[in-house]
C-alpha cells in the first residue's frame, strides 16, 4: 500500500481549476494516500472489546453518511449478520448490547449522528468513532468507546470519503465479520493511482465527460451493490462541488417506475438532461439488459449519453475508480463555470438557520 498523509497532493498535483480555496483538487487527488493511512488508522484503533456482534449499525450523514451505504453494499451480501444504516436521529428498536454501531461524522458535531451515537450508548452498543473530534470523540472517550481519527486537515467531509468508509470495513475484519479486506484494499489503492495518473493533468477522461454534460443536468444510472453508491456520489457530488442539480436512480428499480416518466416533455429533456450511466465488469446479465433497453427509451429525450466503466481488481477497486472519475467530473464542472468547489454556502446557511432556532 502506498505511504503518505491522508489527502496529501500526489507529485502533479497543480490544479487546473481558476478557484479552488479549499484546495479540493489536491485532496480528491490524494485519494489513494488517504485510504492507505485510513488503513493504518483503523488498524490502530483496537484492541476490540470480545463481544458477540448480531447486527452492524453505521450513523451518518452527508458525505459522512456514504461510509454506511459503501459498508452495507460491500459487506451487507457477504456477513452473516445484517448491515443498518441510518441517516437520521432515531435509533431502529433492535439496537442493543449485541449491536456494533459506527457513528461517522468527519466534523464531530453532526447533530443526527450525536443524537443517534448517544442512544446507542444508552442502549448498551458497542461504539466506534471515525471522527476529526468535537464533540462526538469527546463522547466516544468518555464512554471508552474507540474512536478512529480522521485527518484534521480535510476540509470537507466529501473529501473524506477513504478516511471515513475505510475504517469499518477493517473493524469488521477484526472482528472477524468480514473476510480478505486487506487485498481487497490493496488493489482499490492500486486502481486508484492508476486511475488517478490519467486524471490529474486536466485534460482526461473526466474532462471529457464534463465537456460533454456541459450545463446539462446529469442523470446518473447505476447498478444495485457499490456502483449504485458510485452513483449517488455521483450525484451529490456535482450537488456539492459544482453547485448544479443532478440525479440518480438505479437498475432494475428505475424499469419499474421512473422510465414511465420520459413519455411527455422530450423537447425540455432533451436541452436539460445528460445520462450517465456507470457499468462494471461484474453486472448482473439481465440488469445489463435493462442499461441497453434503458438507453434506448432514453435516446430521443436526453441532450447526450455517457458511459462509464469501471476498471480494477474486484468490486471495492472498481467503487473507487468510479468515484474518483465522478470526483473530477464534478470538479471540472465547478470549474467551467468559475464556481469554487470547496464551500457549500446552502448547507451553511441550514446549520445556521437551525442553530439560530
Amino acid at each position: 500500500m502506498t505511504a503518505g498523509g491522508a489527502g496529501a497532493p500526489p507529485r502533479t498535483a497543480g490544479s487546473p481549476l481558476p478557484v479552488d480555496s479549499l484546495s479540493m483538487w489536491a485532496i480528491t487527488a490524494g485519494l489513494p494516500e488517504q485510504v492507505a493511512s485510513a488503513v493504518s488508522a483503523a488498524a490502530a484503533a483496537g484492541p476490540w472489546p470480545e463481544v458477540a456482534v448480531s447486527n452492524v449499525v453505521v450513523l451518518g450523514m452527508g458525505g459522512s453518511g456514504i461510509a454506511g451505504d459503501v459498508l452495507a453494499a460491500l459487506a451487507g451480501p457477504e456477513m452473516a449478520v445484517p448491515v443498518t444504516v441510518v441517516k437520521s436521529y432515531d435509533l431502529p428498536a433492535f439496537v442493543g448490547p449485541d449491536t456494533l454501531v459506527f457513528a461517522v461524522s468527519c466534523s464531530g458535531e453532526t447533530e443526527e449522528t450525536l443524537a443517534a451515537a448517544a442512544a446507542a450508548l444508552e442502549a448498551g452498543a458497542t461504539l466506534v468513532a471515525v471522527t476529526q473530534g468535537g464533540s462526538l470523540a469527546a463522547m466516544a472517550e468518555s464512554a471508552g468507546s474507540a474512536v478512529v481519527p480522521v485527518p484534521p486537515d480535510i476540509p470537507q467531509p466529501r473529501a473524506a470519503l477513504g478516511a471515513m468508509a475505510v475504517p469499518p470495513l477493517v473493524v469488521l475484519e477484526q472482528f472477524g465479520l468480514l473476510a480478505d479486506v486487506g487485498p481487497r484494499l490493496a488493489a482499490a489503492i492500486d486502481q486508484l493511482e492508476r486511475r488517478r495518473d490519467e486524471l490529474v493533468g486536466g485534460k482526461g477522461p473526466a474532462e471529457a465527460i464534463a465537456r460533454r454534460i456541459d450545463r446539462t443536468f446529469p442523470l446518473v444510472h447505476g447498478s444495485p451493490g457499490l456502483a449504485g453508491v458510485a452513483a449517488q456520489r455521483w450525484k451529490t457530488q456535482v450537488n456539492e462541488n459544482a453547485k448544479a442539480p443532478a440525479f440518480f436512480a438505479l437498475e432494475p428499480e428505475l424499469c419499474h417506475n421512473e422510465v414511465a416518466g420520459w413519455g411527455e416533455h422530450g423537447d425540455v429533456t432533451r436541452q436539460i438532461l445528460t445520462l450517465v450511466t456507470l457499468r462494471h465488469p461484474d453486472e448482473d446479465p439481465r440488469v445489463a439488459a435493462r442499461f441497453t433497453l434503458v438507453e434506448d427509451l432514453l435516446l430521443e429525450v436526453v441532450a447526450d449519453m455517457v458511459e462509464v466503466r469501471a476498471a480494477g481488481d474486484g468490486a471495492l477497486a472498481q467503487f473507487f475508480d468510479l468515484v474518483l472519475v465522478g470526483d473530477f467530473v464534478s470538479l471540472h464542472l465547478a470549474g467551467h463555470e468559475g464556481v469554487d468547489p470547496g464551500p457549500v454556502p446552502a448547507l451553511a446557511e441550514i446549520k445556521r438557520r437551525l442553530a439560530d432556532g
